[in-house]
């Protein structure tokens, strides 16, 4: 008498579920198609299937248990028209490693690739905001075969391995399976004449225009996803995605820090030691700001809400105006007669380099 049990390497008190995995693991091990013309292996599998066809059902391993023999079961009855509880688990197991039993197995529809795309944009698009109409290479359906792959006239012809089914049954030891065919790669055709043009693959390189919106806020780095603009599925699958990257260039007078524009201003001598009201400029408009007196240089001046927005946001950063005074290098004969009279007031020595002095006091 066969033991059932150690066969399948089980105790005698296994649940179903632990028979079932137990089955899984050896039929997968000792399927002949994976070891093919080793007639142990296949003795093996035909056990193998023995016993899991009398221990699976309840009615027949009880009498196994009670009389060591299933009523109605010899050895590899399992394999007569394939019970169903056999040939559910069976194509749980190898339905994808050696295709289905019955139907076609079609080329799974896939997903395109997602594509990258570096935009470079100006600090004022950057906070601003800005459309963009971009050029992005992409694969498109050929015009000339219109997606057949085939030159026009000599369209794809049906498989003669497979007859058009994608498919390929054989007999394999005692039972059939199926594989897809190598030849039309499961599609039931193939080309025998392609196109010139895309050289049989019903597609070409092209560009594709695209209107690119990018959100006020944005910096170098920031990435944008455009859903579906990436390159096309195959066999009926969903296109991919567009990444669009941002880079900033540098502006040549603001500076970006965070949410905040920074930017350095110049005001005059008097305007620094008189006080003075100035204009500045902004991003966004022309401001203006008051210069106190006896301002000294590398004095800051805030104004709020005049920075960056909030990518997504509602706030936004603040312009920061660093102000520094601009000493002339050249004097005119009057301009140095007036500085000098100021020294003589001051009581200082014009010739021990007073002007040096203010010069280094205000720069």
């Amino acid at each position: 008498m066969k033991d059932y049990y150690r066969i399948l390497g089980v105790s005698r008190d296994a649940t179903d579920e632990e028979i079932k995995k137990a089955f899984r693991r050896l039929a997968l091990k000792y399927h002949p198609d994976r070891n093919p013309d080793n007639k142990e292996y296949e003795d093996k599998f035909k056990e193998i299937n023995e016993a899991y066809d009398c221990l699976s059902d309840p009615e027949k391993r009880s009498n196994y248990d009670r009389f060591g023999t299933p009523e109605g079961v010899g050895a590899g009855a399992g394999f007569g028209p394939f019970a169903s509880s056999f040939s559910d688990i069976f194509e749980d197991i190898f339905g994808d490693f050696f295709g289905t039993f019955t139907g076609q197995r079609r080329p799974r529809p896939t997903r395109g690739a997602d594509l990258r795309y570096d935009l470079s944009i100006t600090l004022e698009e950057a906070v601003r905001g800005v459309e963009k109409e971009i050029k992005v290479p992409t694969w498109g359906y050929c015009d000339v075969c219109d997606g057949s792959g085939a030159r026009p006239g000599h369209g794809p012809v049906t498989c003669p391995d497979c007859h058009g089914t994608g498919q390929i049954r054989f007999q394999q030891g005692f039972f059939s399976v199926t594989r897809t065919c190598s030849r039309c790669g499961g599609t039931g055709s193939y080309i025998t004449t392609p196109c010139q043009r895309c050289g049989g693959k019903g597609r070409v390189r092209r560009e594709k225009t695209i209107l690119v919106r990018v959100p006020p806020g944005v910096d170098t780095g920031s990435r944008l996803r455009m859903s579906g603009e990436g390159e096309r599925g195959t066999h009926g699958g969903p296109p991919g995605d567009l990444y669009i990257v941002i880079d900033v260039k540098p502006h040549s007078f603001f500076k970006r820090e965070g949410l905040n524009i920074r930017c350095d201003v110049p005001i005059s001598f008097p305007q620094a030691v008189l006080g003075a009201e100035i204009e500045v400029p902004t991003l966004f408009s022309k401001e203006r700001i008051r210069i106190p007196a006896g301002t000294p240089s590398g004095k800051e001046f805030v104004l709020r809400g005049l920075g960056v927005p909030k990518l997504g946001g509602r706030s936004k950063g603040d312009q920061i105006v660093r102000v520094y005074i601009d000493v002339p290098k050249k004097l005119t004969r009057r301009q140095r007669e007036l500085i000098e009279e100021l020294a003589e007031i001051s009581g200082d020595d014009v010739h021990a380099g007073f002007i040096e002095k203010v010069k280094e006091l205000f720069s």
